[in-house]
This record gives structure tokens, sequence and C-alpha cells, in this order.
């Protein structure tokens, strides 16, 4: 834990908002090909009807779901990598 005040100085406030518009940015990447990835899967081209079908929507929302966790699995795996490496730390 890097911000407990071991060895390491607190963080400054603008480090503090360095660091959570970061983490935003990187959740709107991730929106955003979630959203592209997922769309080229799971959504007619031909645009029959205004609403999402069933099928269009169900493949979504497990299409979503699929990318989180694999999005978070890989944010886990690299976060554990850096700790070993002594990033954060």
């Amino acid at each position: 834990m890097s911000f407990l005040g071991l060895g390491r100085p607190q963080p400054t406030s603008a480090e503090k908002i360095a660091a959570v518009e970061n983490e935003l940015k990187v959740i709107a990447e991730m929106h955003t090909r979630m959203l592209k990835v997922c769309s080229a899967k799971c959504v007619d081209k031909s645009y029959r009807e205004a609403e999402l079908s069933k099928g269009e929507a169900v493949c979504l929302d497990r299409c979503s779901a699929k990318f989180f966790e694999a999005h978070t699995t890989i944010s886990e795996q690299l976060q554990k990598e850096g700790a070993a490496r002594g990033f954060g730390q």
C-alpha cells in the first residue's frame, strides 16, 4: 500500500487528481472499445426495427459482461505484475 505512509510521502492533491483522471480515461477507452466490438458482433446492420431485438439485447448483455470480465482480469494481472516489480509500492 503506497499511500499509507509506509516509507513514502502522501500523494499531493494534484497526484490524486491525475490518478482519477487517468482511471476515468481508461474506463472511457474500455467503454468505447466494448461498444465498437459488441455492436459489430450483436447488432444487425440492416436496422429493420427501431428497437433492439431480444436476441440483439441478450447478445449485447453477454458480450459486454465478457468484455468487462476480461478487462478486469487483465487489469488485476497487470497490477500483480507491477507490484511484483516494485511499482506502486
